[in-house]
């Protein structure tokens, strides 16, 4: 297993082990092609660089694993202080995110854990404290993108699976498998995950963090 950083001494296991999947640069933000053209590997990692960045802001958050191959992407996220998992087993988004939960478990087993999109440029370290204050302190829970088809925060308590089922109607995916809803009505930062330019376009109005709004610049908006 290849890990790109050097640990801190490890955090109170009350805090929360956040879990994110970035896809390989040149694969990631497809839908954002026709929009974005040569800069759509570019915004896709400033995306990942932003939420990062917020994650570990977070005074509710005591470590940030990501899962990628991709080596760009890899050492751009390890400077900013996340571990970073190269050994991604295949499988898509949902075997990365549980091999991610697998090693945040045998590094914290007694922190709650949750699965997190790296695709929220204007994500607020303050928004998701609340968000991760929320979740049951038994069981799972999860948010729903802003849309209300997705998800982009998936939670379970200290000893229970994680489960993911991202990707489509995860919403209704994650509801059926017995998770419970976070009813936020204050947090749209961590639910505006951004796959097309409408998306990236509300996304800017809330906010996004410096990597985004310097990739952005160079876009037609």
């Amino acid at each position: 297993m290849t890990e790109h950083t050097v640990r801190p001494p490890a955090p109170p296991a009350s805090t929360w082990s956040l879990v994110l999947p970035v896809k390989a640069l040149e694969r990631a933000k497809t839908r954002l092609a026709p929009f974005a053209g040569a800069h759509r590997p570019r915004l896709a990692l400033a995306f990942a660089l932003d939420t990062v960045s917020a994650a570990l802001d977070c005074p509710a958050v005591g470590q940030v694993l990501v899962v990628s191959r991709d080596g760009a992407a890899g050492e751009a996220l390890a400077a900013l202080g996340a571990l970073v998992l190269a050994d991604e087993p295949g499988g898509g988004l949902n075997g990365a995110l549980s091999h991610g939960a697998a090693h945040a478990r045998r590094l914290r087993p007694d922190a709650p854990l949750a699965a997190l999109s790296a695709d929220l440029p204007a994500l607020r370290a303050a928004e998701l404290a609340r968000v991760l204050g929320a979740v049951p302190s038994e069981g799972r829970a999860f948010l729903a993108d802003a849309p209300g088809i997705g998800t982009t925060l998936l939670a379970c308590s200290p000893g229970r699976p994680l489960a993911p089922a991202f990707g489509g109607a995860s919403r209704r995916r994650h509801a059926a498998g017995g998770a419970a809803e976070l009813a936020l009505p204050d947090v749209p930062s961590v639910r505006r995950d951004v796959d097309t330019a409408a998306d990236l376009a509300e996304a800017l109005a809330l906010g996004v963090g410096p990597h985004t709004r310097s990739v952005a610049a160079a876009l037609p908006i």
